[in-house]
């Protein structure tokens, strides 16, 4: 197989932020009604294990929606999850690097318009 020229771009963000982030996305997606959705697809009959199956979120959300866990238990065990995930995705590109692969870590905090121009300067 031919190798692939690439430029791995990454963002990086300070860990606080990062973490800040994060919750409030999570703050955000539940209270655009997350877990409406989750007991309107309970409602329909799909089993809660079936929904769980799809990723951290609904694992968490569907578990307060069928009674396992307390909203705050919900959201403190969900919020320590997407936390470690993230973690792992940074030791992830840590190990990229470590391997050779080349990531030009671009400012997150920049505005858009700076970022897209410094993803340009790389291309």
């Amino acid at each position: 197989m031919t190798p692939v020229d690439s430029v791995i771009i990454g963002l990086d963000i300070p860990r606080e932020v990062r973490r800040e982030k994060i919750t409030a996305r999570l703050k955000q997606r539940l209270a655009e009604g997350m877990v409406d959705e989750i007991r309107t697809l309970l409602d329909r009959g799909i089993p809660a294990d079936d929904i769980i199956y799809y990723g951290l979120e609904y694992k968490y959300v569907t578990e307060y929606a069928i009674g396992r866990l307390t909203y705050e238990e919900m959201f403190r065990q969900l919020e320590i999850a997407i936390h470690q995930f993230a973690k792992r995705q940074m030791t992830w590109f840590r190990g990229m690097e470590r391997r050779g692969l080349v990531i030009h870590w671009i400012d997150a905090l920049l505005s858009m318009e700076d970022k897209i121009n410094a993803i340009k300067q790389l291309i």
